[in-house]
């Protein structure tokens, strides 16, 4: 019997080593709230409409539970047994749990809503709400929360590709970004207008940036990973 050719054996090894795709994770919508009725009847509602939902008697249970940096939201009530709901949306934050929050309580005013609303919760719901209200508030949440992982991997991307530059194509890039032409950057790096040249163009090749907008928006985006 003829052996098999040695490209054989290589797609037997591409096959072999590929790496499965993880299926992207489902959002999740964490109920806080101290009410058993509550929660339960707003999970039914959820799960209803085909979405996951976990529910926790206190803001302690949901800390000490797992998961709660994958995608979704936060149903939070206002009052909750030794904890007020607006200051625990601030303490997600400080621990860097980014769940967009929508708030609920039965005694809201103008002013709670407003400091919900400015620490940038999603919604504030009074009690009683109507079901579709809780619907459309954590539509709105979980689409939010899409958006902001997208940009985090969009920027993380990019700082990946700004890693490639070398510190002179990072020093060209940043006074090129900052609005100066080649040869003011020359004359700044003490180089010659064609070696500025050639350095912008292999930051933009890096970069994957098509256009100097493009490399603008990138320094940008960098700016703000790093303040």
């Amino acid at each position: 019997m003829t052996p098999p050719a040695p490209w054989y054996w290589i797609l037997i090894l591409l096959v072999d080593f590929e790496m499965p795709q993880a299926p992207n994770e489902p959002p999740v919508v964490h109920i806080v709230d101290d009410d058993d009725s509550l929660r339960a009847g707003l999970a039914s509602l959820l799960r209803s409409v085909g979405l996951t939902a976990r529910t926790y008697g206190s803001t302690q249970e949901f800390l000490n539970a797992e998961q709660t940096h994958g995608p979704g939201c936060v149903v939070l009530d206002v009052r909750l047994p030794g904890a007020n709901g607006l200051d625990f949306q601030e303490e997600l934050v400080a621990l860097g749990i980014q769940l967009p929050v929508i708030l609920m309580t039965g005694h809201g005013d103008i002013p709670m809503s407003v400091r919900a609303m400015k620490a940038g919760a999603v919604d504030f719901l009074p009690k009683p709400f109507r079901d579709q209200d809780m619907i459309d508030a954590v539509t709105a949440a979980i689409k939010r929360d899409h958006l902001r992982r997208a940009n985090e991997n969009q920027t993380g991307a990019v700082a990946d590709r700004y890693t490639t530059l070398s510190p002179r194509e990072r020093e060209v890039m940043a006074l090129v970004t900052a609005g100066k032409m080649n040869k003011q950057i020359a004359g700044e790096l003490h180089l010659s207008e064609v070696t500025v040249k050639i350095h912008r163009g292999s930051a933009m090749r890096k970069m994957g940036a098509r256009s100097l907008a493009d490399l603008v928006r990138m320094a940008d985006a960098l700016k703000g990973r790093t303040r």
